[in-house]
């Protein structure tokens, strides 16, 4: 059973990793800056040390923060996930682990998916865009069953298209959609919510 906090705002997750960047830039050129919203993007690549937070606010005039332990989530912000974390949320915050898949495709983004399932209070809405392997697919039946939206990138506009089509072949998918339409939903759901 969820504990209120009193945080009640809708998240939207947005996994992804190989060609990624396109599909986080066009979803956030597309979304308004005052929707009530937090935007946590969870990119899975491993190696290197993520720029996301550098390269976004060219691209948003929300704020962009790259997430470090105990960060109270705040809505009308994008939060980027550091690099070799798992990602989760407990009381509103976010909270940092040491990676618990350090070899092979890492799955970050089915590790954060399932945490805000478990432990956030407002509206979810799960999207997986550009990306290899099939890292978040397995966490979108939480997402539904909490009464959360699913949404993929559609395959012919994604640069990788192995991760959103791994979460179609979930068969828990609501829409399939580029990230100019990822972006309209978005808005309708945040209205939808006020």
């Amino acid at each position: 059973m969820k504990v209120s906090t009193g945080r009640d705002f809708p998240i939207v997750c947005v996994g992804g990793s190989a060609g990624g960047l396109d599909a986080y830039i066009r979803l956030l050129k597309h979304l308004p800056n005052d929707m009530g919203v937090a935007v946590v993007i969870v990119n899975h690549a491993r190696k290197f040390a993520s720029r996301l937070h550098e390269i976004l606010p060219n691209f948003t005039t929300m704020p962009v923060e790259l997430i470090v332990d105990s960060l109270r989530i705040e809505p009308n912000r994008v939060f980027i996930i550091p690099a070799q974390r798992d990602l989760h949320v407990l009381h509103g915050d976010f909270r940092l682990e040491p990676i618990s898949k350090p070899r092979g495709w890492p799955d970050v983004i089915t590790v954060f998916l399932r945490s805000l399932a478990e432990h956030w209070d407002g509206k979810l809405i799960a999207v997986i865009v550009s990306g290899y392997d099939g890292d978040g697919a397995e966490a979108l039946r939480a997402i539904k069953e909490v009464g959360g939206t699913t949404i993929a990138q559609r395959l012919d506009t994604a640069r990788q298209p192995d991760m959103p089509e791994s979460a179609i072949a979930s068969g828990f998918v609501d829409f399939v959609l580029s990230p100019e339409e990822i972006a309209t939903v978005i808005v309708q759901i945040a209205h939808a919510e006020r």
